[in-house]
């Protein structure tokens, strides 16, 4: 048609913004180096661009909304410009994305790393692509890694899942469980340490579940055990960190390794979701509040200056206040370091929706209200364990007003005076 305009005759900016987890970071950063290793030139997101790219998340109602916000957004500051939408919300509900005024192309999981090819082809029509498929015939792996700031880096090396929480999407949204190779993440390693990181997070949907995957039909005979053995023997990078790890896979034999490791972190995150092993069995977890317990103590056996971060969920469907407080209680008498606490929220197509025994919205703010409060509480004890002691500290670059913020090896935040030639160190720090 005459009035089309190629997107790629006439534009090359591009700007980026992410929703949702650290893997979708890791994700939105492989996207732009691939286009700008097209030609395109990166913009910040509140610059006016000729290409926006809005990698989605959709494990909460907000991220759908604030998706829909970013739109708006885009379209008061720089109307001529296209919008694309990829990433979780993406794939879940295309149709729906593709109707919102403003979008140009939507992109699914099979398709989102395909993204430099699909804009050669965008024209200026007068409705929404979509490039999609079934979740069910996305198979491939794609390695990616972030690189927002050269101190710490997120590498994806696992995606999918192929468990069944009932008030989970993600595997909707990201297919069965799949992982890369232990040579493919090596040679990863090694490119990201020579642009100078000092820490590596090895990030995934379901991380101990490493080692699903095809090479040439067989299957692959790997796991997450060995990839940290591996890891920790390979030179170029001085710390590692595992991004979450779910209770049942992570075993005493990965614990016991940490313990003894070069190069892993003292700090383990550990999605809890509940302490009640009714609302847990309702959720169609794979463990008992049991077994969390004694992965807890297990840790703090082998590390007792070791950190555990706690995922838990409020407002379940079927959570009275008894069995809220049975989390209370659980989590208030655990041995942990800090919590993320996320409001149960409905999504479509899954089991919990149709569940008896909805919570008020007013309830489950309260009680995360409440979760939020004990876990300061919770890094504060932590924190003042560790006072007058030294540990090692790796500083990063932002400049907060005069201040520079660090992490020691079990995840304790320190500041600072900024010193420029101290980014990017690890150095011995007494906490204070």
């Amino acid at each position: 048609m005459e009035n089309e305009t190629t997107l790629m005759s006439t534009t090359k900016t591009v700007a980026f913004h992410t929703l949702g987890c650290k893997l979708n970071y890791s994700e939105t950063s492989t996207l732009s180096r691939m286009l700008q290793g097209s030609g395109f030139v990166q913009k910040e997101f509140d610059e006016t661009a000729d290409v926006y790219v809005i990698n989605t998340c959709s494990v909460t109602e907000n991220a759908d909304k604030e998706c829909r916000q970013l739109v708006r957004r885009i379209q008061r500051r720089a109307p001529e410009s296209f919008v694309v939408i990829t990433g979780c919300y993406a794939q879940l509900k295309p149709k729906e994305i593709a109707e919102i005024e403003g979008v140009h192309l939507v992109l699914g999981a099979a398709e989102k790393f395909n993204i430099a090819k699909h804009l050669e082809d965008l024209t200026r029509g007068d409705s929404a692509r979509i490039c999609s498929c079934d979740i069910e015939d996305v198979s491939g792996f794609h390695a990616s890694y972030s690189h927002a700031q050269r101190t710490r880096t997120f590498l994806k090396v696992q995606d999918g899942c192929d468990y069944n929480c009932s008030f989970c999407t993600i595997p909707l949204a990201r297919g069965h469980s799949r992982s890369d190779s232990i040579e493919n993440v090596l040679a990863k390693v090694q490119e990201i340490a020579g642009q100078d990181v000092k820490e590596i997070v090895l990030t995934g949907i379901n991380l101990g579940d490493f080692g699903k995957g095809y090479d040439g039909g067989k299957r692959r005979e790997e796991n997450f055990f060995d990839l940290i053995q591996a890891l920790d023997e390979t030179e170029g990078i001085e710390r590692y960190r595992i991004s979450s790890i779910e209770p049942n896979l992570l075993s005493e034999e990965i614990i016991s390794f940490v313990a003894q490791s070069k190069r892993f972190m003292p700090h383990f995150h550990v999605p809890l979701q509940s302490g009640s092993n009714k609302v847990l069995a309702d959720m169609r977890r794979r463990y008992r509040r049991e077994l969390y317990a004694e992965r807890v103590a297990q840790i703090k056996a082998a590390m007792p200056h070791a950190a555990i971060g706690v995922d838990v969920i409020v407002g379940f469907p079927g959570e009275t206040d008894e069995l809220f407080q049975e989390t209370f209680r659980f989590l208030h008498e655990l041995d942990v370091s800090y919590f993320h606490v996320f409001t149960y929220s409905e999504r479509d197509n899954t089991l919990a929706v149709e569940m008896p025994g909805i919570v008020p919205m007013h309830i489950r703010n309260e009680r995360n209200k409440i979760l939020r409060n004990l876990s300061l509480q919770k890094l504060n004890y932590f924190t003042a364990g560790f006072t007058d002691t030294n540990r090692k500290v790796l500083w990063e670059s932002a400049d907060k007003n005069g201040l520079m913020e660090g992490y020691t090896d079990n995840y304790i935040k320190v500041q600072s005076p900024y010193r420029a030639d101290t980014v990017n160190t690890i150095t011995d720090w007494t906490i204070r």
